[in-house]
């Protein structure tokens, strides 16, 4: 150093977390030059995104992904970072920290940022073994390891952090009861309507639910073996998360003299009652409020930067808050006010119970004041941003629940993401407070084409990935489409890989990898257990490539795969045998009748695909009542599958004056050939026995329309919301033909499409006359493509439903999660 330059004032941090740091990041992009740091964390690791540790429990994320400020930072800047030592003193006169490792140091300005502690209840049983947090990466380690061993966890507290938990136990293969206090889940973020919507959709995930339910006891002698609720039930459990809420971390500021209150009091300065110290984030008390989301830490860093920086002017103030569930598939968000708070205020709903979807607006005279979203989140950024603004709505007010694009923005891009009207203050990636401006000028600054390289240098999207529409639309509005997609890559087939999907599947065979575990230690896969995108296509690849050789893994399954039936609203399950071509018998019809009385089934209604379905079935009732059916001969009719679920028919020629063949019978003798069959998605055929087309095969996967001449076969249909007709194959003469072509049809739709693609988007993808050319036109190929699928088929012609009933296979699936007390 330069004898004659200024001495540099030192800088201490206390608490190495997500807003400390990045105080300190922003303070170095400010003011590089002005402070020699010292960082001290209890944790023996560098920054980490504490926001991702739900992911990294599902399995979603590696430790090292979730990385905010590798080591490397922190020596690159001439921080000294001092892990695994808390501070454990603070002489505020002398200007002096200890730590627990008996270093002493002093400071001329010192920043708290001591976070906070989970709350635990008074209650018994608090200190057993198998009784844990979900508050950092010891606790996601806790976990992770009781799940390898444990069948059975409950997580006490059905909000944010809690329902996070119990997702991620649940894709750790554990089966999971929630405890909540409340009658309803995230009371705090939802409303009634909405959060009615989410515990229904986590109950169809098979999470179970005990809510107005007051934990009074967790019982056990060595360690934790379940909870007793207040009312008696007892909910049994191998491990039990506390995730009920957090207290700001005062206790070395309250020993210190500093003020304190719930939180470490601060001003719009974010200094305390002692002028040299600062706090930030979750341990701080501004304005009577204390804080446990991310966007206001963000806000806090900045000011409290600034101020470092010797800004005098910069101040804080709470931004709107705002809530994202980090639960795959489940959108929900959440900000501002939840309900009018008296008769001046509006509310607009919107409820679309067909689709899933539920929005309220909360108007404060022509003034947005809160949100709450369910099911389509696209538009809560924009509303965000209209709170944050104090907008005034009186012109958008009949169309505003309808979403920007609605209310007028450009139709022209996605709902609900309009670049152009965006703020460049705009807050875009909450996890890591990223704004469009800073992505705009980044994506400028460094000629950035790709989402990857936006990822890389800004972070956003990089996280738990929810605002990865509105960081690609930013892009194209930069850069152009074109450019955006100059790459040309098909999609990553999740955020562990770059290889798409088809890449995987060449290699898989190419390399010979009988293994999931091969396939992502070949293909450098960035988490080591992979994720819940990537496990169940690559157990549906494997098994597709290696009859026989690899064995099905049930935990890389949906919940209906794993239990053999489909999980319905309420939690129950619906049943649904097989008929053969939609035929039965009186002995049949008997045996399902005796097994609905005998078990209280409460409904029994014939289905779409000429079945029966007994639905209400408890999941513990159902391997006895398989067990009742399969002695009637019945076996399971895999209506819960990506597999075959039907092959509808019409009565054909036998009885029909219309009839042109027996589409009966060839259609029974298709379902035999073809059931049990695992497909990248369910598979629906049907079998006309004249063009009238009673048994609609035109919009089927796979349709047969008898004619006198023989048989038409179709493909590529599909009945549901964007209904496709079929495309036509080959006519051809023979049931045989038939039989050999349906074979070579699916074989191929299964080593060629991608996992959770039907066969129309897969069609549309590869074209109708690719499909042509490989079964009808190669006729050695379409015999080999048979042969193949004819092989497979005879190592998953098992009846599940027997394997359960008869020899229990996967009985921890079926047991009852609570007990009365």
């Amino acid at each position: 150093m330069d004898m004659h330059s200024p001495r540099r004032e030192r800088l201490i941090v206390i608490g190495n977390g997500m807003a400390g740091m990045r105080t300190v990041a922003e303070l170095l992009e400010r003011a590089p030059a002005r402070f020699d740091i010292t960082v001290f964390g209890a944790e023996p690791h560098p920054n980490y995104n504490r926001i991702l540790l739900s992911a990294v429990l599902a399995g979603e994320k590696s430790l090292d992904e979730i990385v905010i400020n590798p080591r490397s930072w922190y020596e690159e800047n001439g921080i000294d970072l001092i892990a695994g030592d808390p501070v454990v003193s603070l002489d505020a006169a002398a200007g002096v920290v200890r730590s627990a490792g008996g270093r002493a140091l002093a400071y001329d300005r010192l920043l708290l940022a001591t976070g906070s502690k989970p709350l635990a209840p008074p209650i018994p049983g608090l200190d057993l073994p198998g009784v844990c947090a979900f508050r950092d990466i010891a606790d996601v380690e806790t976990m992770i390891a009781a799940a390898q061993h444990g069948r059975r966890a409950v997580v006490i507290g059905g909000g944010l952090l809690g329902l996070e938990a119990a997702w991620g136990l649940k894709r750790r293969g554990m089966s999971v009861a929630v405890v909540h206090l409340m009658p309803t889940l995230m009371e705090r973020q939802l409303d009634v309507a909405a959060a009615q919507l989410l515990q229904r959709d986590l109950d169809k995930r098979g999470i179970a639910f005990f809510t107005n339910g007051q934990t009074e006891e967790i019982l056990g002698g060595e360690r934790a073996e379940g909870v007793r609720l207040a009312d008696g039930r007892e909910v049994p459990a191998d491990l039990v998360v506390l995730a009920i809420g957090i207290r700001p971390n005062i206790d070395l500021a309250r020993k210190a003299g500093i003020d304190v209150n719930r939180g470490i009091l601060v001003g719009d300065d974010l200094r305390t009652s002692d002028r040299r110290i600062f706090a930030v984030g979750e341990c701080v008390e501004h304005n009577g409020q204390v804080f446990g989301l991310v966007a206001p830490l963000w806000e806090q860093a900045r000011i409290c930067a600034a101020r470092l920086a010797g800004d005098d002017g910069a101040a804080y103030a709470t931004p709107p808050l705002f809530t994202k569930l980090k639960i795959t598939g489940v959108d929900v968000f959440s900000a501002g006010a939840l309900a009018a708070a008296d008769n001046a205020d509006d509310e607009i709903t919107f409820h679309d119970a067909k689709r899933g979807v539920y929005k309220k607006l909360v108007l404060r005279g022509d003034r947005l004041v809160g949100a709450v979203l369910y099911g389509d989140t696209a538009d809560g950024s924009w509303y965000v941003q209209l709170m944050r603004e104090g907008a005034d709505i009186a012109a958008l007010r009949d169309r505003l629940v309808f979403g920007q694009t609605a209310a007028g923005g450009d139709a022209t891009v996605p709902a609900g993401i309009d670049i152009a009207a965006m703020a460049e203050d705009a807050q875009v990636c909450g996890c890591n407070g990223v704004s469009k401006g800073r992505i705009c000028r980044t994506i400028l600054d460094r000629n950035l084409t790709t989402l990857e390289d936006v990822r890389a240098h800004t972070k956003a999207s990089a996280s738990c990935g929810q605002c990865t529409g509105t960081v690609e639309a930013i892009l194209v509005h930069i850069v152009g489409a074109e450019a955006a997609a100059a790459t040309g890559r098909e999609p990553a087939l999740c955020p562990c890989t770059e290889h798409g999907h088809d890449a995987v599947r060449r290699a898989i065979g190419e390399q010979k990898l009988k293994s999931m575990a091969a396939v992502r230690a070949a293909l450098g896969w960035k988490a080591a257990d992979g994720c819940h995108k990537c496990r169940p296509a690559l157990n549906y690849y494997l098994l597709c490539a290696w009859p026989g050789e690899y064995g099905d893994d049930p935990r890389s399954r949906f919940v209906n795969e794993r239990v053999h039936a489909n999980i319905q609203k309420d939690g129950t399950y619906s049943v649904v045998p097989r008929m053969w071509g939609g035929l039965t018998t009186p002995a049949e019809l008997r045996a399902i009748a005796d097994a609905a009385e005998k078990h209280r089934i409460p409904t029994v209604k014939v289905t779409g695909g000429q079945r029966i379905d007994l639905l209400g079935v408890r999941k513990e009732q159902l391997p006895a009542v398989w067990a009742d059916l399969n002695r009637a001969g019945l076996v399971s009719g895999h209506a819960y599958a990506k597999g075959l679920r039907t092959v509808k028919t019409c009565v054909g020629s036998e009885w029909c004056r219309f009839g042109t063949q027996d589409s009966t019978g060839l259609g029974v003798r298709i379902e035999k050939m073809c059931w049990g069959s695992w497909t990248p998605h369910k598979v629906k055929l049907a079998v006309s026995g004249c063009p009238r087309n009673c048994a609609e095969a035109t919009i089927k996967d796979l349709g047969v329309i008898c004619v006198e001449a023989g048989y038409d076969i179709v493909v590529g249909g599909n009945g549901g919301v964007e209904v496709r007709v079929t495309d036509h194959l080959v006519r051809v003469a023979s049931e045989a033909d038939v039989l050999e072509h349906v074979g070579a049809f699916l074989q191929l739709y299964r080593e060629e499409a991608r996992y959770l693609e039907r066969t129309a988007p897969w069609i549309a993808r590869v074209g109708i006359d690719y499909v042509r050319q490989r079964i009808v036109a190669d006729a050695p190929q379409r015999r080999a493509l048979h042969r193949r699928f004819l092989h497979s088929q005879e190592f998953v012609q098992v009846d599940p439903w027997a394997e359960r009933a008869e020899r229990g296979v996967e009985a921890h699936e079926f047991a009852a999660l609570g007990r009365a007390g």
